[in-house]
């Protein structure tokens, strides 16, 4: 019976009752905003059930807690890392622990540690990175954020959500344009894409922006090679592989994310392709390293860290009547690693 118990959660409780999770946790707590018969009905139900109320919601709600939570996709991507600064210095700023988790881009991995978080009593819980394009994906994570933040604690994102909590939009469509006019501009028209699972949401809004770049010179995405891997170093590789058995006449190759371009690299050096002489490549987000890469790599810059640090100053405001948005800015920087086509 205890462990049932414990399984128990506010969701659960306010579906049994008929009534949102904000009533029930009003009605739980003794808070205005719910009837009086409502309120009995809940707190009924509540003691049918067992259910026995998180304790840390009178914590988060006092603002006694002093740990955020932050879920990134991939801890050793750079892109997470300089989000992760960001966080990490208005944290310090702010007298607050950080606790980074690693989803893997899972939705039920992600889910999992989102309810560690809140087992662990954290203020506020970020979540960095691409939501999924499909809301059902994690229609679970934003029942349990909904309630969390219904029992006092807050939430923002990094990245198109589902999940109806303040956010940081980085300027992915219109970077994506960017990046394609400027190889377009140079003279090529065979270009491949190195792109990350569509079912991401950063995946379909870089890919969109492509798409009307390529539309202003009369192509489709139907027109050109679009190679899906792992949004990783090595999904650059073995998209890059691919690339140049299937697609011979390719003359650039634009990867949607740095960590995707740097795998890129690494498989042309291997085949014993130039860059740019042969092969141009571009990559999306301007991580630290991407200068130091030979050749330097052409890219499109996000502000990351002032990303991370939007990001945690919108989770310590008090929650507002609709979510919050904070669009961001791009910047294409053209480096050594593009160049006109050698037949151009």
């Amino acid at each position: 019976m205890t462990q049932e118990r414990a399984r128990l959660r506010l969701v659960d409780v306010a579906e049994e009752a008929g009534v949102s999770i904000a009533a029930a946790s009003r009605a739980l707590s003794g808070s205005a905003g719910v009837s009086d018969v409502i309120a009995q009905r809940v707190r009924e139900v509540a003691e049918r059930m067992g259910y026995v109320a998180n304790v840390h919601a009178r914590t988060l709600a006092g603002g006694a807690s002093t740990s955020v939570g932050l879920l990134v996709h991939e801890i050793g991507d750079p892109y997470f890392t300089e989000i992760a600064s960001g966080v990490l210095r208005v944290g310090a700023r702010e007298g607050l622990t950080v606790q980074i988790c690693h989803t893997g881009r899972d939705p039920e991995n992600e889910l999992a540690q989102v309810r560690t978080l809140i087992a662990n009593r954290v203020r506020a819980i970020l979540i960095a990175g691409s939501g999924f394009v499909d809301a059902r994906a994690q229609a679970a994570v934003k029942e349990e954020l909904q309630a969390f933040q219904a029992s006092g604690g807050r939430v923002a994102v990094i990245g198109r959500h589902h999940l109806g909590a303040d956010a940081v939009l980085p300027d992915n469509a219109a970077g994506g344009r960017s990046i394609t006019e400027h190889l377009l501009s140079l003279g090529h028209r065979r270009i491949a894409f190195a792109v990350g699972p569509p079912a991401l949401t950063t995946v379909a809004d870089r890919l969109t922006g492509a798409g009307q770049a390529l539309g202003e010179v009369g192509l489709t995405l139907d027109d050109v090679p679009v190679v899906e891997a792992a949004f990783t170093r090595e999904g650059g590789c073995q998209a890059t592989r691919r690339i140049l058995d299937e697609h011979p006449d390719v003359t650039a190759v634009i990867a949607l994310n740095d960590d995707m371009a740097i795998g890129v690299l690494s498989a042309l050096r291997a085949r014993g392709v130039a860059v740019p002489g042969q092969m141009s490549v571009a990559g999306f987000d301007d991580v630290a390293v991407a200068e130091h890469l030979s050749p330097a790599l052409t890219t499109v810059r996000l502000p990351m860290t002032e990303m991370g640090e939007q990001a945690l100053q919108l989770a310590l405001k008090p929650r507002s009547a609709r979510p919050r948005r904070r669009s961001t800015a791009h910047t294409l920087v053209v480096r050594e690693s593009t160049a006109p086509p050698r037949d151009s």
